[in-house]
C-alpha cells in the first residue's frame, strides 16, 4: 500500500516516513523541520505560519511517494 502523507499529520510523523520528504519542506520555504516545534506542529499548522499553501506541499509530497513506490 502507498503512503501518503495529509493536512493533519506532525511533521516528524512525516520524516519518519521517508526522510526525503524534508527537502521537499525546505525548498518549501519551511527551514526548521527539525526544531522542537515540529515535534507538534501538524503540516497544516506549520505551513500556515510560513504562509504556504498546505495543498500545494500535500500534493508535491504524496507525488514524490508514489514516484518512489513506482
Amino acid at each position: 500500500m502507498a503512503k501518503t502523507v495529509n493536512k493533519d499529520m506532525i511533521i516528524s510523523e512525516m520524516l519518519q516516513i521517508d526522510e526525503a520528504i524534508a527537502p521537499i519542506l525546505m525548498r518549501s520555504g519551511m527551514h526548521c523541520i527539525f526544531c522542537p516545534s515540529a515535534q507538534m506542529e501538524t503540516l497544516e499548522e506549520a505551513a500556515a505560519v510560513h504562509g504556504i499553501d498546505v495543498n500545494f506541499l500535500i500534493n508535491g509530497i504524496n507525488a514524490y511517494l508514489a514516484a518512489k513506490e513506482g
